[in-house]
């Protein structure tokens, strides 16, 4: 939790205080305006920031240790947030003379507070998913663009915005998008924020079978690996090299350490982020060859928790890829994740069976790898029909 989570535009904000024991103790930062204080030996006048602390007696654990703790933190700083909200209205009630009705939710406030808590690996997603809604919401209904209650959330506005994500998305695009954005509404459902769920029954088609993503064929992909330029960022190289020959996605291949590689077994294990904690497969286990073992190299210091690659942001990262096949080449639209798909289709077209490839993408079940099959057999029929015409 951030030192100060809430935005510069909250008054009071809600903050935390580390304790000695080294937990945090929360408490309500009040602005209270200026004021003018003259200097009486000088007759200078100054303008004071005048602010006043409120502690509110709530404890957060810094590492709860159990599932228990992180629920007791979750549930303190859930009510932290309502009292911070209930002095918010009594400061606007006592300066303003109005105050808002309890119900008088702006759902975007929701929404970036259930962000804000969401601690699961598909969060950047969660984000794309507000952003599609927020681009939506000021398209087509402009007067809600800054505020918008939750009685407005209807089914047909539902209807309206899938219509909306299809017809800006590619591939299963439109469907990753709704299903993220039905995590939010069934979480808004839960804390009565919502009376009823308006996305039931209301359904977002994408052939979730198919492979849409470019990929690289073996070819192209030495064609890549060949082609250097001044000023290329050799951990980034690295990085998509070793993602191209181990399907590992980009959100764990940034967080790789060294203490992930077993060197005499020559293995590398990790626990993915996109199945964390809700699968028993999210573990994985790579045969590292010597080529990939060049690839990570030894670590610097003796900090295990050393990272194999010092990536930049995953925005830096992108555009170093798409500079790259730019350079090679390749007029593909590549991004990190066709590396992994990439991977995929090329062992399996290199003989290898699909439970191996499963096991190795670390997938919980055969159907997530089956789209990389039907990818194979296009590639095939591709290279039959690049045969001149048979005429008999």
């Amino acid at each position: 939790m951030a030192k100060n989570d809430m935005t510069t535009t909250d008054n009071p904000k809600l903050m935390q205080k580390r304790l000695s024991d080294g937990n945090y103790s929360l408490y309500l930062d009040y602005y209270m305006g200026r004021m003018n204080i003259t200097d009486p030996n000088t007759g200078e006048t100054k303008s004071k920031v005048q602010r006043k602390r409120e502690f509110l007696k709530l404890t957060i654990l810094a590492s709860p240790r159990t599932p228990l703790e992180r629920q007791q933190n979750k549930e303190t700083y859930e009510l932290a947030r309502k009292i911070r909200f209930e002095r918010e209205q009594e400061l606007k009630e006592g300066k303003l003379g109005y105050r808002l009705k309890a119900k008088s939710i702006n759902f975007f406030d929701f929404i970036k507070v259930y962000y804000d808590e969401y601690t699961k690996g598909d969060k950047r997603m969660i984000k794309a998913a507000q952003k599609r809604f927020t681009d939506f919401i000021a398209l087509e209904y402009p007067l809600f663009k800054d505020n918008i209650s939750p009685e407005k959330i209807t089914p047909d506005m539902m209807e309206h915005f899938v219509e909306y994500l299809q017809s800006i998305s590619k591939g299963e695009g439109a469907l990753t998008h709704w299903k993220r954005w039905k995590k939010i509404v069934k979480a808004a459902v839960k804390k009565d924020i919502l009376r009823k769920n308006p996305c039931e029954d209301i359904i977002c088609k994408a052939d979730e079978e198919a492979l849409k993503k470019d990929i690289l064929s073996v070819e192209e992909m030495e064609q890549l690996i060949s082609t250097t330029y001044q000023g290329q960022n050799p951990h980034t190289r690295r990085a998509f090299i070793f993602t191209l020959y181990t399907g590992i996605r980009f959100c764990d291949i940034k967080d790789l350490t060294f203490s992930n590689v077993d060197y005499s077994n020559k293995t590398i294990t990790f626990n993915q982020k996109k199945t964390q904690g809700h699968s028993s497969k999210s573990w994985v286990t790579i045969p590292l060859n010597n080529g990939l073992l060049s690839l990570i190299g030894q670590p610097d210091t003796s900090d295990p928790a050393e990272k194999i690659f010092k990536l930049p942001s995953q925005e830096m990262c992108l555009k170093a890829l798409r500079h790259w096949t730019a350079k090679a080449g390749i007029t593909k639209h590549i991004t990190w994740h066709c590396g992994r798909h990439s991977f995929a289709v090329n062992i399996l077209n290199n003989g290898a069976n699909i439970k191996t490839v499963a096991s190795l993408l670390g997938h919980s079940g055969l159907q997530h790898t089956e789209k990389y099959t039907r990818a194979v057999d296009s590639l095939k029929e591709a290279a039959i029909n690049s045969l001149p015409e048979l005429k008999l």
